[in-house]
């Protein structure tokens, strides 16, 4: 069992130089990245933990990596927060969140993973609740950990997958957090639980029960109020299709719901997937300073891992911060206003008119932000197709395809230069009877995040194409109009 002092050490020697880094986008410092954990504000910074093996680039015994920023978009690193060195973690520190105690001090609550001699295959640990405590560099493990342990769960749940405490604070000082079970009919469902003190801990309710329809065991959930709606997030296993809303495997569902004055009672009134591409999991918000709900989720889905080269020194990032609100009854997301500090060498074009394949002088880049609005060029008749490729060379590229009679815009990697036949393709359903289709794509080196319709939908794609390959270039069926402004990226 490796200490972490040794994982400190470890990552201080193995750090990856930034020019093999994406730009703004956080990476682990070495090795292995997932969820993000402990997403809070703390002595005037924002705090991000997250999910991390720092002696590969493949999954294995869970450590907390730890990051600090001032603008959601500069991230310093900071050295590994826990390592699972202690009988009731000695299997992992899995995900968790964060919060600060009235004294000052920073707290942790985390998932500790215990293996059980003998038990059954696949069954053999328990997961508990744990506590850290700290001064926002360093972190000790409580002396009465587990606070929530397996004999707290409610009759019927599984005493393996128990996990991701989201824990946030009341107005009257007190404490209340969700947590992730199954229960016996093998589905997932949300746990509450309530603390005076954020060290004593009680069960209140089940909060929310999976029906089958989203998934088998739900992970990571978020729960918190935004503009007069209570809103759920959780991240589905095993889930089924239901057309392009959902797809299969691993996926994100937002509840939009009435939510009592009291917090204790959640009726989801709307659902929806919270990113329609194919890399983002686990998503966790917190309250900025001014108010906005920000969110950030693991840039990367388990089923399709294996686009990462198993030799890479790391695997694993995070999404753009993105701002949350609510809009016709659904959840909107945009980039953080952060992000246009960056923005520099702005390059402009107005009514384009695209016919065919086509490139524009100036546009190409594997960093940058890309707005862009498209309607047709003929009024008597909508074009057939209209796609746009980026991270493109002589053999790669990969490109966003609209086809307006079915209202359907897709994200297609499958050039992007992959040697794994993993998920390569996503669809959504974009506004139907809009005239025009307006699209902002943030190119980061090694993935691209497309904002649909100021934030309806968001599509987010993982690419290691060469970095070589940086062109873009524009097709359509037909003829469309094309406005477009791009701004390169300077960190």
């Amino acid at each position: 069992m490796r200490t972490l002092e040794e994982a400190r050490k470890w990552e201080e020697e193995k750090k990856i130089p930034e020019e093999k880094r994406p730009v703004f986008h956080l990476t682990p410092r070495v090795g292995w990245m997932n969820d993000p954990n402990g997403f809070s504000r703390y002595q005037g910074k924002y705090h991000l933990f997250y999910q991390y093996y720092p002696y590969n680039s493949f999954w294995s015994s869970m450590h907390w990596g730890h990051a600090v920023s001032t603008d959601l978009v500069h991230w310093e690193y900071l050295p590994c927060a826990m390592a699972p060195e202690d009988e009731y973690d000695q299997d992992g520190c899995f995900s968790g969140s964060s919060t600060t105690l009235p004294d000052g001090r920073q707290l942790l609550v985390y998932t500790g993973v215990r293996h059980i001699e003998g038990g059954p295959p696949g069954r053999d640990f328990y997961q508990t609740q744990c506590l850290a405590v700290g001064d926002g560099l360093n972190y000790e493990k409580y002396a009465g950990n587990p606070v929530i342990s397996t004999e707290m769960i409610p009759d019927g749940g599984s005493l393996h997958d128990f996990r991701d405490p989201k824990i946030w604070q009341l107005d009257d000082g007190s404490y209340r957090l969700v947590v992730a079970n199954r229960g016996s009919d093998k589905n997932g469902r949300i746990l509450l639980y309530e603390s005076a003190d954020g060290f004593s801990w009680t069960f209140r309710k089940v909060l929310l029960e999976n029906d089958g329809r989203f998934g088998r065991m739900w992970e990571c959930p978020d729960f918190f109020r935004l503009e007069g709606k209570g809103v759920l997030l959780v991240s589905p296993q095993d889930m089924l299709p239901e057309g392009v809303e959902y797809h299969n495997g691993n996926g994100t569902v937002c509840f939009l719901g009435t939510l009592s004055e009291d917090g204790l009672d959640f009726h989801p009134e709307h659902h929806q997937a919270i990113d329609y591409g194919i890399d983002f999991y686990a998503p966790q918000t917190v309250l900025s300073p001014d108010g906005r709900r920000i969110m950030i989720g693991w840039m990367q889905n388990w089923d399709a891992c294996a686009i990462r080269k198993p030799a890479s020194p790391w695997a694993g990032q995070m999404s753009i911060p993105r701002e949350l609100s609510i809009r016709d009854g659904r959840l909107y997301q945009w980039p953080v206003r952060e992000l246009d500090a960056l923005r520099a060498e702005k390059r402009e074009f107005r009514d384009i008119e695209i016919e065919g394949e086509m490139s524009l002088p100036g546009i190409s880049g594997r960093v940058l932000d890309m707005e862009l609005v498209i309607r047709p060029g003929d009024a008597e008749k909508m074009y057939r197709r209209f796609s746009i490729r980026f991270a493109q060379g002589k053999d790669y590229y990969t490109s966003l395809r609209f086809r307006p009679h079915e209202f359907s815009l897709k994200l297609d990697r499958t050039f992007s230069g992959s040697r794994r036949a993993i998920v390569h393709q996503r669809s959504c359903f974009v506004d139907q009877g809009a005239e025009e289709l307006r699209l902002r794509i943030i190119l980061d080196r090694y993935s691209a995040e497309v904002f649909v319709n100021g934030g309806r939908q968001v599509m987010t794609a993982t690419i290691y194409t060469e970095q070589e390959a940086d062109g873009i270039s524009f097709c359509c069926d037909g003829k469309a109009k094309l406005n477009l402004v791009q701004y390169n990226i300077r960190a």
